[in-house]
C-alpha cells in the first residue's frame, strides 16, 4: 500500500485540435497538457479529468495509447508514462421534474470500452455531446443506473454551491427527491464548504467525501485534493477507497478555509457586498445570493453527532493564495524543491528559508496547516489572506 495525492475534478477547455470543451475554461487546458501538469509542477499521482467523454477528447486518449506515452491498466484507469493516473469522467447538468433547480453530477469510467459506450448513450440525450457540463434530458436515476451498469462511479459535484448543485439549487431538503442513494458513490464538498459543515446533514454521514479543485485553468489544479492510501494507483483502488474496502482509503482531504471560497457567506447578487440585512448596505439591491453556510443551516438536522470516522479535513491555502508569492518565486521553489506536493508537505520551514525570505517560508508554512487570517468570501468573490 503506497499513498496517492488525487484531485478527481479537472475539465477540458480544449481539445488537441482546438475545439472548445468547456467554454469558461482556458485554451491551455489539453488533456496532455493537464497530465504533464499534474506530474509537474503539480506533483499529483491521480487526475480525474470530467469532460473525457467529448468525442474528440476519446480521440487524443487513443492516440496517446498509440504513441506509448498512455496506457489502460487491467485494474481501471490510464497510466501517463507510467507517472501519472487518469480516471476518465464526465460531468452532466439535469433539471429533470423531480428537481427544483438544475444540479451537476459527475461520473467515472474505469476504461475505454465502458467510457465509449456512456459517450454514445449521452450523445442522445444532449444537445452537442462535445461540450462540457451539457445539459441532460434524462432523470437522474437513470443516469446514475447507466453509470452503475457501466461499472462506473457516481458523485454529485460541489454539492452546496448556490448555483446548479444537489443542496444549492436541486433539492428543499433531502438528495433522495431526485436521486437513488443507494447509487451515490461519494459526494463532493466544494470550495465553499468542509466536513463538519457538511456532517451538520445527517443523511450525509453514509458518505465518502471528497475534495477535488474543479479546475478551469492548470494553475487551479490541485486547489483542493485528497491524500489516499491505495493497493496502486487504479481505478479499482479508488473505488475500493470511496468505501474503505481492504485498506484502501481517504486518509486525509485537502481544502480551502471555506471563508476563502466564493459562496461562503450570503451577498449581493449586484455588488457581492455581504449581507448585513434585508437590503444591501452598498447598494440599495434587495436580491442577494444565497451562501453554503447559510443554506447549510437551513438543512442542518437538530442536535446530530458528527461521525467519528472520517479523515482529517485540512484547511490548507493554495500558494497562489499568498501574498508576494508570484511566478518568479514559484519558478524558484519548484527548480529546488520539484513539486508543489512537496513544497506543502515534505519540505521543513529550515529549507524554505535557504530559498526564498523568512516572511514568505513563515506564510508556507501556515497556509499548510491552515493557520493564515482570512477575510470571507461570498457572492462569487473568493475571500483573501489578510495581510
Amino acid at each position: 500500500m503506497d499513498q496517492y495525492f488525487v484531485d478527481l475534478h479537472i475539465h477540458i477547455g480544449r481539445t488537441f485540435s482546438g475545439k472548445p470543451v468547456k467554454i469558461t475554461a482556458a485554451k491551455s487546458l489539453t488533456l496532455t497538457n493537464i497530465l504533464q501538469t499534474a506530474r509537474f509542477p503539480k506533483g499529483l499521482d491521480i487526475v480525474g479529468v470530467i469532460d473525457c467523454h467529448s468525442p474528440e477528447v476519446i480521440v487524443e486518449m487513443k492516440q496517446l495509447c498509440e504513441e506509448g506515452r498512455l496506457m489502460e491498466m487491467e485494474e481501471g484507469g490510464f497510466r501517463f508514462e507510467n507517472e501519472v493516473t487518469l480516471l476518465p469522467g464526465t460531468e452532466m447538468e439535469v433539471l429533470d421534474e423531480s428537481c427544483s433547480g438544475p444540479i451537476h453530477l459527475l461520473a467515472f469510467f474505469p476504461g475505454f470500452e465502458q467510457l465509449e459506450d456512456f459517450s454514445s448513450w449521452l450523445s442522445k440525450r444532449v444537445t452537442n455531446s462535445q461540450l462540457s457540463t451539457q445539459r441532460v434530458y434524462e432523470k437522474a436515476v437513470n443516469i446514475q443506473e447507466k453509470v452503475k451498469l457501466l461499472g462506473g462511479l457516481f458523485i454529485p459535484a460541489h454539492v452546496f454551491t448556490p448555483f446548479k448543485s444537489l443542496y444549492g439549487k436541486g433539492v428543499k431538503q433531502s438528495l433522495t427527491e431526485v436521486l437513488n442513494p443507494e447509487l451515490i458513490d461519494g459526494i463532493e464538498l466544494g470550495l465553499s464548504s468542509n466536513t463538519i459543515m457538511a456532517d451538520q446533514i445527517g443523511e450525509l454521514h453514509r458518505y465518502t467525501f471528497v475534495t477535488n479543485s474543479d479546475a478551469h485553468s492548470l494553475p487551479k489544479m490541485a486547489r483542493e485534493y485528497q491524500l489516499m492510501t491505495l493497493e496502486g494507483p487504479t481505478f479499482s483502488a479508488v473505488k475500493k477507497a470511496l468505501t474503505g474496502v481492504d485498506g484502501n482509503k481517504i486518509d486525509e482531504n485537502y481544502g480551502l478555509n471555506p471563508f476563502l471560497g466564493k459562496y461562503y457567506r450570503t451577498a449581493c447578487t449586484r455588488c457581492l457586498t455581504l449581507k448585513e440585512g434585508d437590503t444591501c448596505l452598498t447598494c440599495g439591491s434587495e436580491k442577494f445570493t444565497k451562501g453554503v453556510s447559510e443554506r447549510i443551516s437551513e438543512l442542518a438536522d437538530e442536535g446530530i453527532q458528527n461521525p467519528l470516522e472520517r479523515p482529517p479535513y485540512t484547511h490548507q491555502v493554495p500558494l497562489d493564495f499568498i501574498p508576494g508569492l508570484g511566478a518568479k518565486t514559484m519558478d524558484k521553489l519548484y527548480s529546488h524543491f520539484g513539486t508543489e506536493m512537496n513544497i506543502l508537505h515534505r519540505v521543513s520551514e529550515d529549507e524554505l528559508k535557504k530559498v526564498v525570505n523568512s516572511e514568505l517560508a513563515g506564510l508556507i508554512v501556515k497556509a499548510r496547516a491552515g493557520e493564515l487570517q482570512l477575510k470571507q468570501g461570498g457572492g462569487g468573490r473568493y475571500g483573501k489572506v489578510a495581510k
